[in-house]
This record gives structure tokens, C-alpha cells and sequence, in this order.
């Protein structure tokens, strides 16, 4: 697959693009809002791109990405990535300027101020913030709110005693309190610093309780500017947190692995192979990516499954001090008697030769079934630690279902294979869905109800299969009582002229009411356990199943709801195509008809003719009156005209 094919399969997701040239060197790092979009505007005509732009698109061999949860993590990461690798076509960011932190400085007295240089002097620091603009408003928020000294003078007991400061400007324009004179205590300087780490930590609940409380008073009280200053400090209190994957300038070493399965059970034959690939990766969105199952030892420790996956995918993340120094991704296909703590291992064994050797602490979904001097694995259940191996695991899932994409291109009948089997799993069947059909109801207004089954068999629509339906016994838009009418006549059908052809999976486009009289039409026939009935939901996209008041969803990412989606929508477009050209000749018969003299030869000959109804309305009297009587062409022209 060639770099084009490649790029087109990245996600609409923020992250971080990098290209490598043919000797696998990174020669650009970018980040972007929506990877495919911003990727794919690289790929134009040349004569679109400015000089420079066309001889990097030209030395582009590869490309790779990593998906973050923001905006603001992709422009963090960016920043990190490219002091690594020092890419050739960047400018910016390749020398020491980094993005700012603010700072609070120890002593008796702190400072608060920002700075781009990070310093181990016992100073606080709170960042880094992707945008300087944003830490200037909280830091000038700072000094508004909080008389706090700008000056850099040593301020002791000694001093403030002895009075060897003079007071600055800012003391006589009142925007410091004055401590190098004692006018600001040393308690009430730290009680404020105090209010400001709080702040800076992202607690800031209370404090926006308070002003709030301060700001109804202040309005009802009619002191609009007060109150108006009072409504901007906590705007700028709600939006300045960002929480970042890179944390604190202190920030912990470790290593973290997650993987993600195939559940499907491995073929005889299968080899065990480690596929790697490399893809700097970073955090995941959604704590329900989970890293695969769990369960407690005799000791109360997570460990593997025992279940055999026949594919794994993994992602590796290396920390050091509170950033990210290295991530890969690989690809493992699994003997049948290997299971997840085996594959963990040989995943831990392949990063090792790669990257030396690991940290004192490694974080993992489950234990491996080795052991390494000096290094303690780690399960985490809450915190930061977690967040990262949840974050890490989207990775994991992101690189398997862009795999999954490329091999939907280069080996489609092997991707429906996986596709179904995804499915079965999913849905605890018991056979592969070869054969599925999906049910959709569409009306407007209780106007022309009809619907639609599509037949879908391999993974392949079979368009010759295809049905669609007039509502025949159902007054009005009752979605559930015509669900039951079409199923019914859809399978009452088949019973009759291929009882050995009834799918393997029903999908109904609905929730459990549709679900339910879809259900009562299978019964009544005599059809239950002959086939798998179950309703998606547009809502939630969650998967209802009969006699189970338990929805299941399933990842938005997985191959399983990404099929059963697509197989929904085109049962709906099938079923809206229908009903409009239903619709239409409808409103072509009423436009015609209502006429006072045009009946259906008229209508017939007039639209032979013609073609449509807007070229009889854009006719002459003369050139009309050749076909009806003129009396007539006067009335249908100015009945057309309304």
C-alpha cells in the first residue's frame, strides 16, 4: 500500500501527523484538528502547493500518526516530537523555545510569572500551556485578583525591619500591597499563593461558586461593572485548565504497554509472528476502551485471560519526566496455545531489544508470565497512571482498525471474514452471519408508509435480493404495528418458496418497540431459535436484544458496530429512496388531476409529451392548446401557475 492509499485511511481525529523519507528518518511533524483533513491537503496538485511544500510531498516515503484526546494534547505532543526527532522541514520549535509554563517561585514571598525555561530550584511549575495567550489572561488574572509583587528583590524579616526597600510603582498605583514594607503580611501573602496553586491544581469549584454568589449580588444590587469583572474572572477560571497529558515539570519515569484482541478463535495452522510497525501514539478518549479482560488470581491480582486470541494489537508508551519519549505499535498473530499473559510477554520482549532496557516501573492491563529483575509491573486502578493506559489503549485500537481498513483494501474477502466474525462474537451467535437482512420503516406524517430489507450475504450487499414494501394493513405512521406487518410478509414468504434460506441475523433499524413486534411476527411464525433477531438504535448506536433489558454497546471503533451501522443505513436508504419516488408521483398525479377536464389519458399524453409537470407549467397557450382544447390549456396553465 503506497503512501496515498495510506493517508486516506487516517481518522477524523486530533493528533499528530509525522512523514518519513525512504530511509526512515522523520522529516516532518505536524498536528492537526482532524488528521485525514488536514493529511489529504498535502496530496493536491503540485501546482497548488508553494516550493518548499512540493519538495517535502515529494520525499514522502511514509507516514504515521498519533491520535490524542484534544486539540491542545496534539499541539503538546507536536512540541515534544519534534525536539526529538529535529525533522528537517520544521522551523519552528526546533531550537530551545518550548511552550510556556507559569511559575511560583519558594521563598517567603513567592513570585507568579511565566516562563519558557524549567528550572530544579524548588519552584512550582503548572503546565505547559499550548496557547502563551492563554497563560498572559490567567497570569494577569492573577495579579488583578491578588496584590501580589512583580519586583525581584529579596524580601526578608531582616529587610522589611531595617526598611531597605523603597516601594515601587505598582505599590503607589495600588496594584501591590507593599510586603517589602510590612504592609502585606507574610500570612496573608501565603494565604493568597495558597488560593493560586489551588487554582492552578484545577480547584476551582468553589472559588466559581463564590464569585458567582458575588456577581447575582453585585446585579441586584445594580453595580453592572463589578459585576461584569466578576463574570470575566470566572470565564477565565472555566476555560484555563486544560488537562494535559504532560502534567508537571517533576512528572514520574515509566513505561506503559496495553493490547487489544481478536476474540475470534484462532485457526489451526496459525504461526506466531511479531509484526511491527512504528507509530508514536498517545492517549485514549474513553474510559470504556478497555485493554482487553480481566480476572483475580488467588493472590487478588488481575491476570490474562485464558482464552487464546488469534491476533493482538499493541501500543507502547515511554514517560519520561511527565512527557512522552518514544511509543510503537505492533501487530502479534498468536500460536493456539499462546494466551494474553504470553502475548504480553513477547510484546515486553520485542520493546526491550528495540529500546533497552525498561523502567523500574511498567504499567499493564494484566500481568505478563514473566518476571524481570529490577522492574515492578503495575495494574493501575485510578489516576493519572490509568488515564494513560486507558489513553495508550485507544492507540492500540486505532492502529488495529486502520489495519483492518488497509486489509479491507488489500484482502476485502479476508476483511468480511473478520467482519462477520467480529459480529458473531459480539453477538454470542453460534454460527457466522453469513447471510443478513435488515428491516427499515419510512413515512412522513403517515404519508406513503412504506419500507425496506436489504439482504446482505458474506459481508457483500445482494442488491437482486433486495425487497421493499407498501404498508398494507397499517392506518397511519405506526412504526412498530408495520415492523410486524413486513416481517411477516417477508418471512411467511420465504417459509413458502426457500424454508432453507432464512438469514442467520435479523437487524431491525429501531429500538425495543420495533424490536418487540418484529419479535411477535417471528414467533407467530414459528421461527424462534431458526435465527438471531436484535434492534440498533440510531440514538446511542446500543444493540437491544429480546428478552434482555441490558442493552450492549459496543466500541465505537469496533469492525462489529461499523458493519451492523453500514448495513442499517442502507436499508434506510433504500427504504427513503422508495418512499420519495412514491412521493413523487404522488405529487406529479394530485398536480395534474385536480384539474377540472385532465384525466388519465390527458395526464398520460400531456407528460409523454412534456416530460414533467414544470415544462407543462413553463408552456404557451399556443404550444399547449396543439395537444388539449385551448379552454383547457388556459386552465391547467393557471392552475400550474398558483
Amino acid at each position: 500500500m503506497d503512501v496515498r492509499q495510506k493517508i486516506a485511511l487516517f481518522p477524523h481525529s486530533p493528533g499528530v501527523y509525522r512523514y518519513y523519507d525512504s530511509e526512515g528518518t522523520v522529516i516532518y511533524v505536524g498536528k492537526a484538528k482532524d488528521l485525514h483533513k488536514r493529511v489529504a491537503q498535502y496530496f493536491v496538485p503540485p501546482e497548488r502547493l508553494n516550493a518548499k511544500t512540493r519538495v517535502l510531498v515529494g520525499k514522502i516515503a511514509d507516514a504515521q500518526y498519533s491520535v490524542v484526546d484534544s486539540e491542545a494534547d496534539a499541539l503538546l505532543l507536536e512540541n515534544n516530537l519534534i525536539k526529538q526527532y529535529k525533522p528537517k522541514y520544521n522551523i519552528l520549535l526546533k531550537d530551545s523555545k518550548t511552550y510556556p509554563w507559569i511559575c511560583v517561585t519558594g521563598g517567603p514571598f513567592p513570585r507568579v510569572f511565566i516562563t519558557r525555561r524549567v528550572d530544579k530550584n524548588g519552584s512550582l511549575y503548572f503546565g505547559p500551556y499550548s496557547s502563551a495567550f492563554h497563560a498572559r489572561k490567567l497570569v494577569d488574572f492573577f495579579t488583578s485578583a491578588y496584590p501580589l509583587r512583580s519586583c525581584k528583590y529579596k524580601i526578608d524579616s531582616e529587610a522589611i525591619l531595617r526598611h531597605k526597600i523603597r516601594p515601587c510603582l505598582d505599590f503607589h498605583l495600588g496594584k501591590c500591597k507593599g510586603p517589602c514594607i510590612g504592609a502585606y503580611s507574610q500570612e496573608e501573602y501565603a494565604a493568597d499563593i495558597a488560593e493560586i496553586v489551588r487554582i492552578l491544581k484545577g480547584d476551582t469549584a468553589a472559588l466559581i461558586r463564590e464569585y458567582t454568589a458575588k456577581m447575582q449580588e453585585a446585579a441586584a444590587e445594580l453595580d453592572f461593572e463589578h459585576a461584569q469583572v466578576l463574570k470575566d474572572r470566572i470565564d477565565i477560571l472555566r476555560e484555563h485548565y486544560s488537562r494535559s497529558v504532560i502534567q508537571a515539570a517533576n512528572g514520574g519515569s515509566f513505561d506503559v504497554f496495553s493490547l487489544v484482541f481478536d476474540e475470534y478463535a484462532a485457526e489451526q495452522g496459525a504461526t506466531a509472528a511479531a509484526e511491527g510497525e512504528a507509530s508514536e501514539s498517545l492517549r485514549s478518549a474513553h474510559p470504556s476502551h478497555s485493554v482487553g479482560p480481566s480476572r483475580s488470581c488467588g493472590h487478588g491480582r488481575p491476570q490474562a485471560s485464558e482464552a487464546s486470541p488469534s491476533a493482538a494489537w499493541g501500543n507502547f508508551l515511554r514517560i519520561r519526566g511527565g512527557s512522552v519519549v518514544q511509543s510503537l505499535n505492533l501487530t502479534f498473530k498468536s500460536k493456539i496455545e499462546e494466551d494474553r499473559a504470553t502475548l504480553l510477554s513477547t510484546f515486553i520482549a520485542e520493546i526491550e531489544s528495540q529500546f533497552g532496557e525498561l523502567s523500574k516501573e511498567v504499567i499493564v492491563p494484566f500481568l505478563p508470565d514473566v518476571e524481570i529483575e529490577g522492574v515492578e509491573f503495575k495494574i493501575p486502578v485510578r489516576g493519572d497512571k490509568l488515564t494513560l493506559l486507558e489513553l495508550s489503549a485507544k492507540n492500540a485500537k486505532e492502529y488495529r482498525f486502520n489495519s483492518l481498513r488497509q486489509l479491507e483494501k488489500t484482502d476485502p474477502e479476508k476483511f468480511r471474514k473478520v467482519a462477520l466474525e467480529e459480529i458473531r462474537d459480539a453477538l454470542g451467535m453460534r454460527e457466522l452471519p453469513e447471510h443478513i437482512e435488515c428491516f427499515d420503516n419510512s413515512n412522513i406524517q403517515g404519508t406513503n408508509p412504506v419500507a425496506s430489507c436489504v439482504v446482505f450475504r458474506g459481508g457483500v450487499p445482494s442488491k437482486k435480493d433486495y425487497r421493499k414494501f407498501k404498508i398494507k394493513t397499517v392506518i397511519g405512521a405506526n412504526d412498530y404495528a408495520s415492523m410486524k406487518e413486513i416481517v411477516n410478509r417477508r418471512y411467511s414468504r420465504m417459509l413458502a418458496e426457500a424454508p432453507d434460506d432464512l438469514p442467520q441475523l435479523v437487524v431491525i433499524d429501531g429500538g425495543k418497540g420495533q424490536l418487540g413486534f418484529a419479535w411477535q411476527a417471528i414467533r407467530e411464525l414459528g421461527l424462534e431459535g431458526r435465527m438471531m433477531v436484535v434492534g440498533l438504535a440510531k440514538r446511542f448506536e446500543e444493540i437491544v436484544r429480546v428478552d434482555d433489558p441490558v442493552p450492549l454497546f459496543l466500541d465505537r471503533n469496533s469492525l462489529a458496530l461499523k458493519v451492523l451501522m453500514q448495513i442499517r443505513d442502507e436499508a434506510h436508504r433504500f427504504g427513503i429512496t422508495f418512499h420519495r419516488s412514491l412521493r413523487s408521483k404522488g405529487q406529479l398525479k394530485s398536480a395534474l388531476r385536480e384539474i377540472k377536464g385532465v384525466g388519465e389519458q390527458t395526464e398520460k399524453r400531456l407528460l409523454m409529451h412534456y416530460g414533467s409537470v414544470a415544462r407543462i407549467a413553463a408552456a404557451s397557450l399556443e404550444d399547449l392548446s396543439t395537444m388539449v382544447p385551448e379552454p383547457l390549456a388556459r386552465r391547467i396553465l393557471e392552475a400550474l401557475s398558483e
